[in-house]
């Protein structure tokens, strides 16, 4: 175990994420690297989060503490939810304001603990100013990637604004921004971004989450990004550029294993489980790099239109596939979707349709998982190029649409077409992008991309100097206290 810092003292650090967990797992993992190096990590969230995340064992036990602060009522937010897995899409503004009311027992928390510095997500902008008061540093560290950042844009107060028009139509939003000052495709299509319209405007209940980004990134001390120099240099510099502020990459976190003494794997305990070992038993008995592997987050939801065209295009494909399909959001989704009739009959050979969780790093560690139909939240994408697993696109919600386009432009991924206003496709458009991807001598450039991208983003040397540099900055900026 080894502090990194000046004089050698340990910095104790507060985790505040978003209650999603394609959040809360970078998150976890950052922790992880930092308590690693010998530093105190307090974990916040609320009690069924904290329950449902891995527990450590050996010196992570010892490092990380995990506080539970209990959720306040919020009038519309179905009862006992805590994530955006247990609501359906138009609930979640409600769990943000839920979180909001956290405020008073976070400031408490922060006033009896002391820390260093406090790492907190985009929705939580009215965080840094009780921190400040508190002599706490405060750091925004983005699950999201610079080019997500840098598309989002500058501050509308910033005097990089003077020369621009303010983003109001929705074809807005589609073309790359013009303080972008380099060459780039990152664009949303128009049905992307038709499907966040609520987050860029708000409501009368609630701020917009444009609002939230923009002032957590205007109040906090430092931007900790989910990313690498390697990987989008530009991107980093334009956001630093556009913030004036310090923008210190992180890596991109993939997830680690430990052995017993040390910690646990997020998905260790699952290995021995008896579902695990049933997939298992019917994953060894598929032939090496044949089997589809789809998935699409924990929040996406695709509409019972998608649904049956995904269904038959994979039944068109020919391809085994092991199907990880969320049909509702939480006891208050009232929006049933369900297979085509008689798919599962007509697949039954040679697929499997899971409806529960899954342990995901597990299954695409298998040889026989030829390819990943994703819908690229960047958690995904790193576990898939963790394993050499190449990518096949279907996007939903948030970033995922910005995301595509980085790994359309660097040759990462294949998305399947899809109409750029409706966001339509087709059974057919489905069964040609995983074949191509996963079999055909046209995709080969995807499946060697993969290959290629695995070296950078997942070297444990440049991840570990990635929290090096991370945490020598923390030692160096914290503020004193009052």
């Amino acid at each position: 175990m080894a502090i990194n810092g000046e004089g050698g003292k340990p910095l104790h650090i507060v985790m505040f994420p978003w209650l999603a967990f394609g959040h809360m797992i970078p998150y976890l993992e950052l922790s992880k690297l930092i308590a690693l190096k010998g530093h105190k990590v307090s974990f916040v969230s609320t009690p069924t989060n904290i329950d449902r995340l891995p527990k450590f064992s050996g010196s992570l036990a010892s490092q990380i503490s995990f506080v539970k602060l209990p959720l306040p009522h919020v009038k519309n937010l179905p009862e006992n939810a805590e994530a955006t897995i247990d609501v359906p899409y138009d609930k979640v503004k409600y769990l943000k304001l839920a979180h909001d009311g956290l405020q008073e027992s976070m400031a408490k928390f922060l006033e009896d603990s002391c820390p260093d510095w406090v790492f907190l997500d985009f929705d939580a902008y009215w965080l840094p100013p009780v921190a400040s008061k508190l002599g706490v540093s405060t750091a925004y560290f983005s699950i999201y990637i610079a080019a997500f950042l840098g598309f989002l844009g500058p501050l509308p107060s910033s005097s990089l604004m003077a020369d621009y028009d303010e983003r109001k139509r929705l074809e807005d939003f589609t073309v790359p921004p013009k303080w972008v000052p380099f060459e780039s495709s990152v664009a949303f299509r128009l049905f992307e971004i038709s499907r966040i319209l609520d987050g860029v405007t708000g409501d009368e209940e609630n701020v917009s989450d444009e609002f939230r980004f923009m002032s957590t990134i205007q109040r906090c001390d430092i931007l900790a990004v989910r990313s690498c120099s390697e990987f989008e240099p530009e991107w980093l510099k334009l956001v630093e550029d556009m913030h004036r502020k310090p923008v210190i990459p992180v890596g991109q976190l993939p997830t680690t294993a430990y052995n017993g003494s040390v910690g646990a794997n997020v998905e260790a305990d699952d290995s021995k489980n008896d579902e695990w070992q049933v997939i298992k038993g019917w994953l060894d008995r598929q032939v090496t790099g044949s089997i589809v592997y789809i998935a699409f987050g924990s929040e996406a939801k695709p509409s019972q239109v998608e649904l049956t065209e995904i269904a038959l295009g994979l039944e068109l494909s020919g391809l085994p596939f092991f199907w990880v399909l969320r049909t509702k959001r939480g006891e208050a989704d009232t929006e049933l979707i369900q297979l085509p009739e008689g798919f599962e009959e007509r697949t039954n050979d040679r697929a499997i349709v899971c409806t529960t969780w899954v342990p995901q790093l597990n299954i695409l560690s298998h040889d026989s998982v030829g390819g990943f139909l994703t819908h690229s939240g960047w958690s995904s994408v790193v576990e898939a190029i963790q394993f050499e697993k190449p990518l096949v696109l279907l996007t939903f919600l948030a970033d995922q649409g910005l995301n595509a386009r980085v790994l359309e432009e660097k040759k990462m991924a294949y998305s399947i077409p899809r109409d750029d206003r409706d966001g339509w496709f087709t059974r057919d458009s489905v069964a040609h992008s995983l074949k191509l991807v996963i079999v055909e001598e046209g995709g080969k450039i995807y499946r060697d991309k993969i290959k290629e991208m695995k070296g950078l983003f997942c070297d444990k040397a440049k991840q570990d100097a990635y929290v090096d540099n991370l945490l020598n900055f923390l030692h160096n900026h914290k503020k004193l206290k009052p």
